[in-house]
């Protein structure tokens, strides 16, 4: 999508690269982690641990974003947001993003300040630097993040670690982005709260860390749907998981939006993309942290059932498919 460039506004073009360097540089505080922020050919990022977590996504909007149902601020938060969970569902902690910038010559100086503004606030609410990255034109806006983190001495927790046994366990909203595309996508742009959760999501970014502290045996963020990313762990781990329904922390808000839409909000919570809850596994009741919420069990076998049944219908997001 390609954004509407005012008359009298100042474009990219005229601000010219090095302009808008100094436009989304400028007065930006950085956190201890950054040893040598933007200025040089690469930035200089502490690594206590003597590992580095590393983790890039790339948001284009018409496909993660729009920008009539966005703000340029949103869209900077939400991809920062997803990377920044990506390294916390490793157990890590995150440290800095390096963030690509594309976009055409007549797009307003004023969109990358409200993206740039974004892009520091959700990296400064996981206590992460944006340390460096590339600005070039481009036929529409596209936006790469790479992020790192610090394990601080733990091991990292993946995907494969699952053993039966176990139990399934989620920290954070579940359906909410979901929901709000939904209000969006019938011309709605209440209630605030839900539309939020999709426009700019709000990962429970020290869960990760906690959970590892917890002895979790794998993990990974909710960003294509709860099913097809638990599907991800059981495969790796060669097991099977069943989620129980009466047990997922259903809000009321999202109760309310179900009702008034004429939409599941189970659904919702069993497929919809991008809210980055984790979802993670642990060897006993007892290890699941006081913030998390057990919503299933490990057993032998494969794949992924609710309520002990097959899920019939679409289990979550996947490009192409």
């Amino acid at each position: 999508m390609r954004p509407e460039s005012p008359r009298d506004a100042e474009t990219v073009a005229e601000a010219g690269e090095f302009g808008l360097i100094r436009r989304v540089t400028n007065g930006r505080r950085q956190p201890a982690w950054t040893l040598l922020g933007p200025g040089d050919d690469a930035a200089v990022v502490a690594a206590p641990d003597g590992r580095v977590v590393a983790t890039t996504d790339v948001l284009v909007a018409g496909v993660h974003f729009r920008l009539d149902w966005s703000s340029p601020e949103h869209v900077g938060r939400k991809a920062a947001a997803a990377n920044l969970a990506d390294i916390a569902a490793m157990g890590a902690v995150p440290t800095a993003l390096l963030v690509g910038f594309a976009c055409p010559p007549d797009t307003p100086t004023s969109l990358i300040d409200g993206v740039s503004d974004g892009l520091w606030r959700e990296a400064a609410r996981a206590g992460a630097g944006v340390v460096g990255g590339d600005m070039v034109s481009c036929g529409q806006l596209v936006i790469s993040v790479t992020a790192l983190g610090d394990m601080r001495g733990l091991a990292p927790v993946t995907r494969s670690g699952a053993a039966p046994g176990d139990v399934l366990a989620v920290c954070g909203r579940l359906g909410w982005a979901a929901a709000g595309l939904a209000v969006l996508g019938r011309g709605f742009r209440s209630p605030v709260a839900i539309v939020g959760a999709h426009q700019a999501p709000e990962p429970p970014y020290l869960a990760g860390p906690q959970a590892a502290e917890a002895g979790a045996t794998a993990m990974l963020d909710v960003s294509d749907g709860l099913l097809a990313d638990v599907g991800h762990i059981a495969e790796a781990s060669g097991v099977a998981i069943d989620i129980r329904t009466d047990l997922l922390p259903m809000h009321q808000r999202l109760i309310d939006v179900g009702a008034a839409l004429g939409a599941s909000p189970r659904h919702w919570m069993l497929t919809g993309g991008e809210d980055h809850a984790f979802a993670a596994t642990f060897p006993e009741p007892a290890d699941v942290p006081e913030e998390w919420t057990t919503i299933g069990t490990v057993r032998r076998g494969s794949g992924v059932t609710v309520d002990g049944r097959v899920y019939q219908e679409t289990s979550g997001w996947e490009h192409w498919r």
